[in-house]
């Protein structure tokens, strides 16, 4: 099964207040919203269709940050964006605006935060695809 590294577009409707695990209680504005992940392991991008299905509501456990956020009654999946067999995943988020939770998907690694936020959030984040691969 083929992985690498996704990002995936987010939109809030309106603001919500929701406990993203360790990280506590977070109040995010409305607005639109990346999270970048890894799907490296041996279900690859099977990750990505997971997180649809927590969104859709037909999954409640929660495992990873994202899934507090997806969670949400709130919270649209609007999509995502998929670079196969590349490992980018800290490259594109630093590539990113910073996004309002410190933490959030970067426990494993020493990135401020793999949620985003801003406008044209899908633009930006299929051109730092692009970037992260070429350098």
């Amino acid at each position: 099964m083929s992985g690498g590294t996704y990002t995936l577009i987010l939109e809030l409707e309106s603001p919500v207040t929701v406990e993203i695990g360790a990280l506590g209680t977070h109040r995010l504005p409305a607005g639109q919203y990346a999270y970048t992940g890894s799907a490296l392991g041996t279900g690859g991008f099977s990750r990505v269709d997971r997180h649809y299905e927590l969104a859709a509501g037909d999954r409640s456990v929660r495992h990873w940050h994202i899934d507090y956020l997806l969670g949400h009654e709130a919270v649209s999946l609007r999509g995502d964006v998929r670079t196969p067999d590349a490992d980018i995943e800290c490259a594109v988020a630093a590539d990113l605006p910073d996004g309002p939770v410190d933490g959030f998907g970067a426990s494993d690694c020493n990135c401020r935060s793999h949620l985003s936020a801003g406008d044209d959030i899908r633009d930006r984040v299929a051109a730092a695809h692009r970037r992260a691969t070429i350098e």
